[in-house]
């Protein structure tokens, strides 16, 4: 089952980049109203069967919930910037640096991860960069624009670190009501003031920021939140690698173009080293849920 979960999170995900690029309106626009659209979705079940946990939650689990909202609008940000700056393919491989930082972030905390994981990590990434073809020039817009990248990549293993510890003890529903609404808060904070326009677009648009909620939102971002609970942030982190490909796939059944071959070979590279890290993962320890949801 969690199988076909991952599997919908990373469909879920790969949408995303396809139709932000498709949709007329600000990019930071468009992540605020797919995390505050999802927060009023996930609201009447959040606030009626989850109300008690939520408002339950101690002095910790309260400020575990505002790092991974803040970290999530944050790598929002970053991803948006570094887009603006630097190459597509740039900024795709550096983000991608996600795993690594969840690596180093565990290994501060004292959990040190096996030479398994980490070549399986660095396995995966090498399919990342022959996807992407990683292009970085020395121009100080690109040199920014990759730092920008970079920091997203940063702010994403944060976000997934710390809502793994949350759904220690919170439901996905109540942790990923709480994770989007503070997320929503802060980039409606950041669209004001930089006086991004939050309206105004042609009907068309609203439907695709629509679509982006449900697929990238909804069945990415929320499913990820649940595979927390029985995946490590490692594996769940690899597992968003694959939306390089996902994104490139999916790009390339609308657009009717043929992918170049490096394609593939990145998505047996990801594959193969996805499957390196889940199975040292297993032989150190299984992963259980501790929160039914």
């Amino acid at each position: 089952m969690n199988v076909v979960l991952a599997l919908v999170a990373v469909i879920g995900v790969s949408l995303s980049g396809p139709l932000m690029a498709a949709t007329a309106a600000p990019v930071l626009a468009i992540a605020f109203w797919r995390n505050a659209m999802a927060t009023g979705l996930l609201a009447p079940f959040a606030l009626t069967r989850h109300r008690a946990a939520i408002t339950g939650q101690d002095r910790r689990g309260w400020a575990l919930g505002v790092v991974a909202g803040a970290a999530l609008a944050a790598h929002f940000a970053c991803w948006v910037g570094s887009l603006k700056l630097t190459s597509v393919a740039a900024a795709t491989a550096l983000v991608s640096m996600q795993v690594l930082f969840v690596i180093a972030i565990d290994a501060l905390r004292g959990q040190r991860a096996s030479v398994a994981v980490v070549g399986g990590s660095l396995l995966a990434l090498c399919g990342v960069a022959a996807i992407s073809g990683v292009d970085l020039s020395l121009s100080r817009e690109a040199i920014l624009g990759d730092g920008l990248a970079l920091a997203g990549g940063l702010f994403a293993a944060i976000y997934v670190t710390a809502g793994a510890r949350v759904r220690e003890t919170l439901s996905t529903t109540a942790y990923t009501f709480t994770c989007y609404g503070i997320c929503s808060l802060i980039l409606l904070v950041a669209c004001l003031v930089a006086g991004v326009p939050l309206g105004g677009w042609s009907a068309k648009a609203w439907v695709l920021i629509v679509a982006v909620m449900i697929s990238a939102q909804l069945l990415g971002h929320s499913v990820i939140n649940h595979l927390l609970a029985v995946m490590s942030p490692v594996v769940v982190s690899l597992l968003l690698l694959l939306e390089v490909p996902g994104a490139a796939l999916v790009a390339a059944a609308f657009l009717d173009e043929a992918l170049p071959w490096p394609t593939y070979a990145g998505i047996v590279l990801i594959l193969g080293g996805l499957a390196v890290v889940t199975a040292a993962n297993g032989r150190a320890r299984p992963v259980e849920p501790l929160v039914a949801d």
